[in-house]
């Protein structure tokens, strides 16, 4: 058994340890402009070759962006670990769930679309219990 401050690496053992935890709020990806301040509650950046794009409260975001929601491992999963992310994106792939996953240090946290989160949730809950 792994400490809580140690990441784990094996397949199984990610899988088996994910406890998907669903965040509060509602998200949405949105471009945003350099040089203009963050709105309060954002949740991650990345900058691409297009712009800087942010995942921002949907308040904050422009009015036709996609709500979703953020459901986040629990397991502290390696950043060299294989196949946590093709089992989670490909469980809710066969179940049409679109997801898109944000890598953390620590964490992977998967947004999908507000309407279907509650599936997710359900669905990457017996993921790992399949692998328990």
């Amino acid at each position: 058994m792994t400490s809580k401050h140690e990441a784990v690496r094996e397949t199984g053992a990610m899988i088996a340890g994910m406890d998907p935890q669903l965040r509060r709020g509602i998200y949405a990806f949105a471009a945003w402009p350099d040089g203009t301040a963050w709105p309060e509650g954002t949740l991650a950046s990345f900058a691409e070759e297009e712009g800087l794009s942010l995942i921002v409260p949907v308040e904050a975001a422009p009015a036709d962006a996609l709500p979703m929601r953020c459901i986040t491992l629990r397991v502290y999963s390696a950043l060299d670990g294989v196949g946590l992310t093709a089992a989670v994106s490909g469980a809710l792939a066969r179940a049409g769930i679109p997801a898109n996953l944000v890598a953390g240090l620590r964490h992977d946290h998967i947004l999908v679309p507000a309407a279907r989160a509650e599936t997710a949730l359900t669905i990457l809950r017996q993921l790992q219990d399949g692998a328990a």
